[in-house]
């Protein structure tokens, strides 16, 4: 089956929609919600798909949707995901249609997609060239709170069989409307550690020989970090340790060694061995930072995402399809390997299918308060979605 070109009453059909489709991203940009408490955004979803026809469940993982379309004989059943919460930060973007709520702001262009998958639901409901089931799977929490495994944990993949689940986010600065993606490795694994070193606080000048001072056993357990990625890491793998948050004492009192100091930060790696070796040689390095100036030790070490791996034969699929209806100068396959992380990859896990980043072209970076979704790139998304759908399940 040719792909190339788009089909002429799809591309009508979408660009009579755009201005809708661009509103609703607008309005879900002004009120955003954050992880498990997308309720007025699930709302919306879930009126829309209705609206079109698709059978609608809801709260799936708490506040998750999935709109069903079938079409034809095809037997075969796909899902796709699109992502839903916001974030806990403010917005600096000064745009007419800007955040109305303190604390919380659409900096990851989770309105856009989800404004995307809406409009491939609306296309492919009203021009069904494909025949078999989609799942329009609309998450919540993608942000550090799991919103995958609990949408999973609360039978999507059981109540929703699927033969392939599909994924998309934007991406500033990579080209705009490109199509980009690795195989193999693609998205890190990603896990938060916690380390509180415990002592005995005392006067900073007369009384410093008399403390059991947790800041110098905090400070060279933050140092010595590092020395697991340059020592213990091969130069052709990868990780990341980076402290986020140390903490101790009063701001109020500099001249009070403190009795305890907390660190937080993250850890990301691609290969499950590398993983696990880093969350053992941070466990190791803190232990010895505790000893060596006698203080007590608490580490809690949390295991957030895995790895997001695209699968080699269904990946191509997508990439052959996408090459030969944009052609190649839109199609990377050689996407260098991003140390963020995705819950999309539990999916990946429990499915076949793939993750593609779509190019957003330049502008703030994600998770920046200057951050906004570009909307240019909204048709290209519904085109992407529309794509894969005639892929997999050909009419």
């Amino acid at each position: 089956m040719s792909l190339r070109p788009f089909p002429e009453a799809i591309e009508t059909h979408l660009s009579e929609i755009l201005p809708t489709l661009t509103e609703t991203r607008h309005d879900i940009h002004r009120h955003p919600e954050i992880g498990f408490k997308e309720v007025r955004t699930a709302g919306i979803v879930a009126k829309r798909l209705r609206e079109l026809g698709l059978e609608v469940t809801e709260n799936i993982g708490t506040t998750g949707v999935v709109g069903t379309l079938r079409s034809g004989s095809g037997t075969r059943a796909i899902g796709f995901r699109a992502d839903m919460d916001a974030l806990a930060m403010n917005e600096a973007t000064g745009l007419p249609y800007a955040s109305g709520t303190p604390c919380m702001m659409h900096g990851c262009g989770h309105d856009g997609h989800t404004a995307m998958l809406l409009g491939a639901a609306e296309v492919l409901a009203k021009n069904p060239v494909f025949s078999g089931t989609i799942h329009f799977i609309f998450q919540p929490a993608e942000e550090g709170l799991g919103g995958a495994p609990a949408m999973m944990r609360d039978g999507l993949f059981e109540r929703f069989p699927m033969d392939a689940v599909y994924g998309l986010h934007n991406k500033p600065n990579l080209p705009e409307g490109s199509f980009n993606v690795t195989i193999g490795a693609m998205l890190a694994a990603a896990d938060t550690f916690t380390v509180v070193f415990g002592g005995q606080g005392g006067h900073g000048g007369s009384g410093a020989y008399m403390s059991i001072d947790p800041t110098m056993a905090a400070a060279q357990f933050v140092t010595n970090l590092q020395a697991i990625i340059g020592r213990n890491i091969s130069p052709f793998d990868q990780g990341v340790i980076s402290v986020g948050h140390i903490g101790g004492g009063n701001y109020d009192a500099p001249n009070v060694i403190p009795s305890s100091v907390t660190i937080r930060g993250t850890v990301r790696s691609f290969a499950p061995a590398t993983r696990d070796l880093l969350e053992r040689r941070l466990n190791e390095v803190a232990r010895a930072a505790a000893d060596a100036f006698g203080t007590t030790l608490e580490v809690k070490y949390e295991r957030l995402f895995p790895s997001l791996h695209n699968p080699e034969k269904s990946t191509n699929k997508v990439l052959a399809a996408l090459r030969e209806r944009f052609g190649d100068a839109r199609v990377n396959d050689k996407m260098q390997p991003v140390g963020g992380a995705e819950d999309f990859a539990y999916m990946l896990e429990k499915s076949d299918g793939c993750f593609f980043f779509l190019g957003a072209g330049n502008g703030p970076a994600l998770h920046s308060d200057r951050y906004d979704f570009n909307d240019r790139i909204i048709a290209d998304g519904v085109r992407y979605w529309v794509t894969i759908a005639q892929t997999e399940l050909a009419a």
